[in-house]
């Protein structure tokens, strides 16, 4: 009896052995399975503002514990130093001037709500493609990607016409006109040289007006006339857009609908992080991406009242660690859902610090740690590297920190992959998937080389020689420092990207920044024994990412970014557009 019970025993136990056995591992499931998609970018940060990344004075524990509890990337790389074409770069895996997304000129990101350009409807975000494989896609914050294309209400640009569907948030950024109390920030110097022309033909209407009246000017009141009216008119025509920039440009939205007009401040950060934490419980359900485009830390540098002073680095320091809080509420709501193991969260940066950014004596934007130079450099580290967290419980080993050369392009292939969705096959994509990586699976990033441009102009390129480990980096173009030796553009405000503000260099100047990060000694034929055979791989590479190039509408072109009020979205009848549904909810 007792042996053909152990028979019976022994039948059952040994398939279920075998069946455990060969049952895939816990992160092979996880793979298999559509996880939560977090994104958490932050808006002009610098990759030395935060705790994990080296800065010991502004308290990020939140950011630091995702870094912790998950992946920290050190060569994580923007592929633009400004946000209009790094956002759209990160939403479509490839370099900005294939979408026609980086700029011509001197406008280099969306200045207007009511312009016509944006990132083009023929463009596929990740978020589409996620969607199309059945997950309620959000985006929370900031847009910057434009609106309308030409009429008022067609929503060509908008995100729900690029794959989401969801949006709370402004369709712009946020900029100093929008505190009624900050000294304006957009196109700061030409309206100054406009008020001065104003007042030069004011001058000159009323110096004729008098002379006619007291005899000593002959001049006919048909000419005063048409002086005066064309004094009015000149007036109105810049007025009347750069006069009410807090009414056509500081804007909330939900879906189409604008909801405050202008935004009311002091609530923003309230409701962006309400709206994000309940977009994550209206969906725990079923398989969500949520992009939370942070405001933070932008100019005016919005901060509610409990954190106002408690940094030791002014108002900067301050609005850093509140966005830091709102991170840990975030995480806390995913905690709370039961989703911690079943998400993908992700932190980064859109592009360096803004190192100009100064009121006086205040600093108002962030520290790019040991890398040289900061937003709207388009070569110089400062302004492309950027912090890269990544964070999935049971799936990604915590605690790791990867060297290799990544960039924010990588997001779209990785999330698309985790979505079990194809990738376009009409188009480059610049991006790379970056779960082996991450998995450990591979050993090296999938990037050879990786281009940084400014605008449209190419200024540098890295090479990663994965047989040594060397990160070779050649500047073609760099900016003219302001004052000189100053390591920013302060006499400008942002550093140009071509014209007499740069140098270009012939041979360019090269770093190995495996050995030199903070790129203050470049090499020469006579220090590098491989300079010219660094500079010749280069050199090829840049001729075959040129023969990928094919000429697009530019989205960034004077005609697209100029106002125009037939496009300007307003919750009234134009141009009366004051509204506050927030306040009347």
């Amino acid at each position: 009896v007792s042996f053909i019970l152990l028979c019976f025993r022994t039948s059952l136990v040994t398939p279920l052995i075998f069946g455990l056995l060969l049952q895939p591992p816990l992160t092979q499931l996880s793979i298999v399975t559509q996880p939560n998609i977090v994104l958490l970018m932050a808006d002009d940060l610098g990759i030395g503002d935060i705790g994990c990344y080296g800065n010991d004075t502004i308290r990020t524990p939140n950011i630091d514990r995702l870094a912790k509890e998950g992946m920290k990337l050190t060569q994580h790389i923007s592929a633009a130093p400004l946000c209009t074409p790094s956002r759209a770069a990160f939403l479509t895996g490839r370099y900005p001037l294939r979408s026609g997304m980086d700029a011509i000129n001197n406008y280099r990101v969306l200045f207007w709500t009511g312009s016509s350009g944006g990132l083009p409807p023929n463009e596929t975000t990740f978020a589409k493609i996620l969607q199309q494989q059945g997950y309620s896609t959000g985006l929370i914050g900031k847009w910057h990607q434009g609106v309308n294309c030409e009429t008022r209400n067609d929503h060509c640009h908008h995100p729900l016409n690029h794959g989401f569907d969801y949006f709370y948030g402004t369709p712009f950024t946020l900029i100093s006109d929008c505190q009624p109390t900050e000294t304006p920030e957009m196109d700061r110097v030409f309206r100054r040289k406009l008020w001065l022309y104003t007042q030069m033909i004011c001058l000159v209407t009323l110096t004729a007006v008098l002379g006619r009246l007291t005899g000593l000017i002959s001049v006919h009141w048909k000419m005063l006339t048409c002086l005066a009216g064309f004094s009015l008119l000149f007036f109105i025509s810049w007025f009347s857009s750069y006069g009410f920039v807090r009414y056509w440009n500081c804007i909330m939205m939900r879906n189409h609908e604008v909801t405050e007009q202008p935004m009311v401040t002091d609530r923003t950060t309230f409701l962006i992080l309400r709206e994000s934490i309940s977009f994550i419980e209206r969906n725990k359900h079923k398989p969500f991406l949520l992009f939370l485009s942070f405001l933070h830390s932008h100019t005016p540098l919005l901060t509610t009242e409990k954190f106002l002073g408690r940094s030791r680095h002014g108002l900067y320091g301050d609005n850093v660690e509140e966005m830091d809080w709102m991170v840990g509420q975030v995480l806390d709501a995913i905690d709370k859902e039961g989703l911690k193991n079943t998400t993908l969260v992700y932190f980064a940066s859109d592009h360096g610090g803004w190192l100009e950014r100064q009121e006086g004596k205040r600093q108002l934007g962030g520290w790019n740690g040991i890398y040289r130079g900061g937003k709207g450099m388009g070569g110089w580290e400062g302004g492309i590297r950027v912090p890269g967290i990544f964070r999935w419980p049971g799936v990604l080993p915590a605690g790791t920190v990867i060297n290799e050369p990544t960039s924010l392009m990588d997001i779209y292939p990785t999330v698309v992959h985790l979505a079990g969705g194809v990738l376009p096959q009409d188009r480059v994509i610049d991006g790379r998937d970056l779960m082996p990586l991450l998995r450990g699976t591979v050993e090296h990033s999938e990037h050879e080389f990786l281009f940084h441009y400014c605008g449209i102009h190419l200024h540098a390129v890295r090479w990663h020689q994965k047989d040594s480990g060397a990160i070779w980096k050649a500047h073609y173009v760099t900016p003219v420092f302001h004052p000189p030796g100053a390591g920013a553009c302060y006499g400008k405000g942002i550093c140009p990207c071509f014209g007499e503000g740069v140098t270009h260099h012939d041979p360019p100047l090269l770093f190995d920044l495996s050995r030199d990060p903070s790129e203050a000694k470049p090499l020469s034929a006579d220090t590098e024994p491989l300079f010219d055979t660094v500079i010749r791989k280069i050199r090829r590479a840049i001729e075959e990412h040129r023969r990928t190039l094919t000429p697009v509408p530019e989205q960034l072109s004077l005609h697209n970014v100029v106002w125009k009020p037939w496009l300007q979205p307003c919750c009234g009848t134009f141009p009366f557009c004051w509204c506050d549904k927030e306040g009347d909810d």
